[in-house]
């Protein structure tokens, strides 16, 4: 894998903005490798893993309030208000501020798979911590917004930061670097795959040597999960054995289901995705380096 130059951990002061017709991106993310180092004495794990953003996304729509109600629409009905990480950023933020009037109406269009290891729950929780910043008018920096995230979830930061990354200890732990931004041909079987279930199985490898960035850039690029997910999720382990016996150099991210082989071009990434058997669920992506929230921003 070319392109492993890394940019300074602080990262561009940026101003993410919505799309023309309103909508806040929420991005996809892989795990181009995750390993597990160990297990810490409050029973977190310790990790090393890459993020990548993809070019596919989920649309957030907001409009402010000041009656002090955070409203959920559409998109995940059977969450309830207190587990939605959209609606608890937005308490999240709310809190910080002491701004018990502040208030939105969130309506979410949503396009990544649960429980797919792409990060969609995480993503909606950095897009709306930006997004309210923004249409609340608080002004807090980036470094604040990620402080908040990481108490909603370890891969949040990221998001908020909108940078590849390489992370470590429980994915808090965060350097920004640059990989090469190919295309992906990504698999998402119809199961949902539960990251609790996989970090607390007793076969997971727990015990991972860390690597180097010139390591994972020389081919090292594993998911330690992947022997649990591969032997209690046969769906999962279906669809990695298609990309293999199709050419392609099946992985699983995060802690799956979804599965993914990268392509030197979109043609041949499109070229794979015509012969995707119609039951499994699939699309092609551009990785980026850069958070597609970030897109409109300058520079």
């Amino acid at each position: 894998m070319a392109g492993d130059t890394q940019v300074p951990a602080t990262g561009p002061r940026l101003a993410p903005q919505p799309e023309a017709d309103g909508a806040w991106l929420a991005p996809a993310k892989l795990n181009l490798m995750l390993r597990v180092l160990g297990r810490r004495p409050d029973g977190y794990h310790r990790l090393q893993t890459v993020f990548q953003f993809l070019d596919h996304s989920d649309r957030l729509y907001f409009e402010p309030a000041d009656d002090g109600r955070i409203v959920r629409k559409g998109g995940l009905a059977d969450i309830p208000l207190d587990q939605d990480l959209i609606v608890r950023a937005a308490r999240a933020l709310r809190s910080e501020v002491g701004r018990d009037d502040l208030g939105v109406r969130v309506a979410l269009d949503k396009r990544l798979p649960m429980g797919g290891g792409l990060g969609g729950g995480s993503s909606d929780a950095a897009t709306t911590l930006h997004a309210l910043n923004q249409l609340w008018g608080l002004g807090l920096g980036i470094e604040g917004l990620a402080r908040i995230g990481l108490a909603l979830g370890a891969d949040v930061p990221v998001f908020v930061r909108g940078h590849a990354a390489w992370a470590e200890g429980v994915g808090e732990e965060i350097r920004m670097v640059d990989v090469h931004e190919g295309w992906y041909l990504v698999l998402a079987p119809d199961v949902h795959v539960s990251t609790a279930a996989v970090f607390s199985d007793p076969e997971l490898t727990r015990d991972s040597s860390p690597i180097t960035m010139a390591d994972f850039v020389a081919g090292d690029q594993v998911n330690d999960c992947w022997p649990v997910v591969q032997r209690r999720y046969a769906p999962v382990a279906a669809a990695f054995e298609w990309l293999a016996a199709n050419g392609g150099r099946p992985r699983l991210t995060g802690t799956g289901g979804c599965v993914f082989s990268s392509f030197e071009s979109e043609q041949a990434a499109r070229g794979m995705l015509s012969r995707v058997p119609h039951r499994i669920r699939a699309f092609v992506a551009k990785g980026c380096n850069r958070s597609p929230l970030f897109a409109a921003a300058p520079a």
